[in-house]
């Protein structure tokens, strides 16, 4: 598809052969901004990871369009905050790849960097070492460097998890210019009000995805239900299952009508726990 920014084919993602993430498939447009939703241990950061090149398949494919600008935030648990950096020094990590490691930054370089800081509300935090932040801070430090690495393809692992309400405020604007500067955004969110209020389109994980498309269609009762009991049903030391041809997995979301092929997600646990 021509306004596609990824596309997944048939993707199963895991660790140590017990997958993570079941038969996805589908499109995410370019411009398009995207929470991803699910319960603790649905799939996505595995996802997110499988979108950077972090995890190989173990079946299927997710290709990002070639030439796109990738920026990924993980959870703030995965950060090592007691690094000795300073804020500038975070934020100027946005720049690498354009300029290399040990490149020179110039003098738009560390405009560039002001502004960012300025954009998230952290003017004159420049000289402050990251492990004076607060977590909300530390966020928005974070973001600024998104903004520095000036990324077509957005990925934002859980950003609002233990901060403060106005920097939840705060960031969801940045996402929102983002979006209207026809960026691709995907947000992992727990937050389903939140997705309600801010994000047009939702994926909904339970291993294997279970609706996708309109925000509010996608956290409709039943299928948030439907997501529960297959999660829930969800046998932990299960091998994964390659298609064997009997049963259709793939849950297909072409980017602009959303339809939604609805499968039997008891079924499938039930084949799962028996693979």
């Amino acid at each position: 598809m021509a306004d596609a920014c990824i596309t997944f084919r048939d993707l199963t993602l895991g660790y140590n052969s017990h997958p993570a993430v079941h038969h996805l498939s589908g499109t995410v447009r370019k411009g398009s901004l995207t929470a991803v939703v699910g319960a603790n241990g649905s799939g996505k950061s595995t996802l997110m990871k499988g979108v950077v090149g972090m995890l190989k398949p173990m079946v299927g494919s997710v290709t990002v369009t070639p030439g796109t600008r990738v920026a990924y935030l993980p959870q703030q648990s995965e950060l090592d905050r007691t690094f000795p950096a300073r804020v500038v020094d975070l934020v100027s990590l946005g720049l690498w790849p354009k300029r290399g490691l040990l490149g020179r930054h110039t003098a738009q370089d560390r405009a560039a960097v002001s502004e960012a800081l300025m954009a998230v509300g952290l003017e004159g935090f420049e000289q402050r070492p990251i492990d004076t932040l607060s977590g909300g801070q530390l966020q928005r430090a974070l973001f600024a460097r998104v903004l520095v690495q000036d990324a077509e393809l957005i990925l934002l692992d859980e950003p609002f998890n233990a901060i403060d309400a106005r920097t939840v405020t705060d960031l969801i604007a940045l996402i929102k210019r983002w979006h209207g500067e026809n960026r691709t955004v995907m947000v992992v969110v727990h937050d389903l009000d939140l997705v309600r209020t801010h994000f047009p389109e939702a994926l909904l994980l339970a291993r294997s995805p279970v609706a996708w498309g309109e925000a509010k269609a996608t956290l409709a009762p039943e299928n948030l239900l439907r997501a529960r009991q297959f999660h829930e049903a969800w046998d932990e030391s299960a091998p994964w299952c390659a298609a064997d041809g009997d049963h259709d997995h793939a849950h297909e979301h072409d980017g602009h009508g959303h339809h939604h092929h609805a499968h039997d997600e008891a079924g499938h646990a039930a084949r799962e726990k028996v693979a």
